[in-house]
């Protein structure tokens, strides 16, 4: 099977007030597959020129064509998007899948998702109301939502269609007009949906995308005077050198950085309801998510269960190229092996439970066997740091406080699952749990676009997702008109 993308535009070029234009600094950067560690193409490197001339288009937009668009037409055009989507949903994944290193039928997900998210948000453009306020008397007092104006987006590298879908979708739809710097590592499908976009009739301008550096096109539109609201899914450093950018330009940010997402595990849970999310939210896309399931914290009384049963899927777990659709792929990239094994490393003093099988893995592959480690403590590196590859830890707890405690013990507060068949239980952790979501004998709810999804502490703020990712992208004006 072919390992080269078939693209049907230029990954080279950036998107640019409706045109395909060489980077300014006529530079590009080198196209990894994962799977093979191959050259496979070029992206533009794009750079603060570039910015610059993206964010100015966006503006002319937003002032002009775009801005004059009404919301039941910008709902059509989403609308639209997504149907295109889902007529490419193949060609896409397959993309993904060379692109980005995950199994088909995870990339297939994603495709599914992202046109999932554009209709979702598509009917969602003329459903959002200000409302009136009773006041004074001889005044009428109403709000409006307003697009912020000229919005950037960071794109990470481990589920760009998605996160496209949550942000850039839910920009759209309020009426902001939108400059997109993907990862280096994986852009493809960015291109390929800003493509798609102008297919759909989106009008020139309102949505730019600039591939390039983090530490140059990235860092450039953070800092930009004139960007209205910046949207950053990414690391926990660089999320906040983002928004200190931002913050010189008194302008908001939403932030989805880490995650150590525990599953708390009680003696009444129905284990084998419980197996495949405990072991899949741990290692889908090779691990590399933010909401990944890296801890599984067990009752004592159950640990030798919960081990002996994740322990044989474990073993029967195949890593092997993306187009092969095995169980889990190759890691995005050598840096990122090179830092999940020394992660590996510093588990050296823990009982391994299990590991992955490598099938036809390439030597020049980013792979790395999914490892399950036994009897951590909640104190343990691997049990406090995130680690994004495919490593999960099982931590054994004694009561109810005890596991709240080692839940809440990390500076990280995305998503959490609690199993239990106890209802009181459910509702005390639900509370308890210092996390954005809280899931109750599932694990991720099948990823529903409709949820609002953002974490506490080091996991970064504000809500992408669902209807509330439209507030996030609006700013309430109040009117008071006195008529006497």
């Amino acid at each position: 099977m072919s390992q080269e993308p078939d693209l049907w535009f230029d990954p080279a070029k950036c998107l640019i007030g409706g045109h395909w234009v060489e980077p300014a600094s006529g530079e590009e950067l080198p196209l990894l597959n994962p799977s093979t560690g191959d050259r496979i193409g070029s992206i533009a490197r794009g750079t603060s020129a570039d910015i610059d001339a993206a964010v100015a288009a966006a503006e002319t937009a937003r002032q002009g064509e775009w801005g004059k668009v009404t919301a039941v037409e910008r709902g059509r055009i989403l609308t639209r998007l997504g149907q295109l989507v889902l007529e490419r949903v193949e060609h896409l994944a397959r993309i993904e899948a060379i692109d980005v290193g995950k199994p088909l039928k995870q990339a297939r997900a994603d495709a599914v998702a992202l046109a999932r998210y554009l209709e979702f948000y598509g009917g969602a453009a003329d459903k959002l109301h200000g409302e009136t306020i009773p006041y004074l008397d001889g005044y009428t007092v109403y709000t409006l939502r307003e697009p912020h104006g000229v919005t950037g987006h960071i794109v990470p590298w481990n589920y760009p269609m998605q996160i496209i879908g949550r942000s850039v979708g839910a920009a759209l739809a309020t009426g902001n007009a939108c400059v997109l710097k993907p990862a280096e590592d994986a852009c493809l499908t960015a291109l390929a949906f800003a493509d798609l976009a102008k297919q759909a009739g989106l009008p020139d301008g309102a949505l730019n995308v600039v591939p390039g550096l983090g530490s140059e096109a990235g860092a450039a539109l953070s800092a930009h005077p004139g960007v209205h609201h910046v949207s950053f899914t990414g690391s926990v450093a660089t999320g906040s050198q983002v928004q200190v950018a931002a913050a010189r330009n008194v302008v908001p940010v939403t932030l989805e950085l880490g995650g150590k997402s525990p599953q708390l595990v009680f003696d009444d849970a129905d284990l084998e309801a419980a197996l495949p999310f405990l072991v899949n939210a741990g290692i889908q896309n090779a691990g590399q998510t933010c909401s990944a399931s890296s801890r599984i914290l067990v009752h004592r009384s159950v640990q030798d269960q919960v081990i002996e049963r994740m322990a044989a899927r474990y073993a029967s777990l195949r890593v092997g190229p993306a187009l092969e659709d095995l169980d889990v792929g190759p890691l995005i990239s050598e840096k990122q092996k090179t830092i999940v094994g020394g992660f590996l490393e510093k588990g050296r003093d823990l009982a391994v439970a299990a590991e992955g099988v490598l099938q036809n893995a390439s030597d020049g592959g980013n792979y790395v066997k999914p490892t399950l480690f036994a009897g951590v403590g909640a104190d343990h590196v691997l049990a406090r740091d995130e680690i994004f590859g495919p490593v999960q830890v099982i931590i054994p707890f004694d009561d109810e406080d005890e596991a709240i405690a080692i839940a809440n013990g990390t500076d990280y507060g995305l998503v959490a699952s609690v199993w239990s068949r106890d209802g009181a239980r459910q509702m005390r952790l639900a509370k308890k749990i210092r996390t954005g979501q809280v899931f109750i004998n599932n694990y991720g709810a099948g990823g529903g676009v409709e949820l609002p999804f953002g974490g506490m502490g080091k996991s970064g703020h504000g809500r992408e997702k669902g209807f509330e990712a439209l507030y996030g992208f609006t700013t309430l004006k109040t009117v008071a008109a006195y008529h006497g």
